[in-house]
């Protein structure tokens, strides 16, 4: 790995692959054997998030997949354009590569855009599904989910080499976040090609999808994995309550769906509670599998 640029952050447990696809050179790094969870990150970060997590997974016996999404830590790609469905085409990819069939997965933030893409799109490949700090697809839009919306503008129109360190400010984390491990989810922003997907993510693949949120697309089709969407309690505007009455009866839009909250943790969860998000993904697992 000596000639990544950025040098991979240091994770004991992992093995690092780097997957060619069509015009996609995608980094995964990987931890146990077993049964397959594919962990998909979160903006701004890669496969590290996961680092915490991962491990706990694997020592349970699964195979454990943290690939990097395009335009994200140290995967490459040969044209920048990202529209709303290319990050799907890439998983698919990458999957069918090491083939993996089938598998359960763990999604934060916009990398739970992907996965529920994946959930819709193509069941099969979806064993079960925990999506973290991201309302479900399904759920009735609202006014004063719009706060939770307020990053947005400034990624939107984001000018190349701005610093996102803003991002892990407070009102998204519990806690003040350690500097080393922002400089570590931020490392990648320092190649052009990873600060310049900024705004070709926001604009080709979150804006397109928030836009079919808030029509209400979702809620005319039927979700078939089983999901367990997760937020932190400081987390806001994704209060409990709320959530709760703007999904409804979910049973009208899911198989099998339940909603989870975890005690001091805000919007980077994984970073908050990163103990208490592996024990809720083992526990769903288990339940899930065993309710079939």
């Amino acid at each position: 790995m000596s000639t990544s640029e950025p040098p991979l952050p240091e994770a004991p447990g992992f093995t690092h692959l780097f997957v060619e696809t069509p015009g996609l050179r995608s980094h995964v790094a990987t931890a146990g054997d077993g049964e397959p969870v594919v962990l998909l990150h979160g903006f701004p970060q890669h496969w590290w998030q996961w680092h915490a997590i991962a491990p706990v997974l694997a020592g349970r016996g699964y195979r454990v997949l943290c690939p990097d999404l395009r335009g994200a830590g140290w995967t490459t790609a040969d044209d920048p354009r990202i529209e709303r469905e290319t990050r799907l085409t890439d998983l698919l990819g990458v999957l069918d590569a090491l083939e993996v069939g089938r598998a359960h997965f763990v999604a934060h933030d916009m990398g739970a855009i992907t996965a529920v893409q994946l959930a819709y799109g193509h069941p099969e490949r979806v064993r079960t599904l925990v999506q973290l700090s991201v309302p479900p697809v399904f759920m009735s839009f609202s006014p004063k989910l719009m706060s939770g919306m307020r990053h947005m503008p400034g990624l939107i129109w984001h000018r190349p080499g701005r610093s996102l360190a803003g991002l892990f400010s407070a009102g998204y984390v519990a806690r003040p976040m350690p500097a080393e491990t922002l400089a570590t989810h931020l490392a990648p922003l320092a190649r052009p090609e990873i600060d310049g997907a900024v705004r070709r993510l926001y604009r080709g693949m979150v804006l397109p999808v928030s836009t079919q949120f808030a029509r209400g697309v979702f809620s005319k089709q039927r979700l078939r994995p089983p999901t367990l969407a997760v937020f932190g309690r400081k987390d806001h505007p994704y209060d409990e309550g709320l959530v709760r009455r703007l999904c409804g009866d979910s049973a009208k839009y899911a198989e099998r769906f339940e909603l989870a909250f975890i005690d001091d943790a805000a919007h980077f969860i994984t970073d908050d509670a990163p103990d208490a998000v592996a024990e809720l993904a083992l526990d769903w697992f288990d339940r899930a599998e065993s309710a079939r």
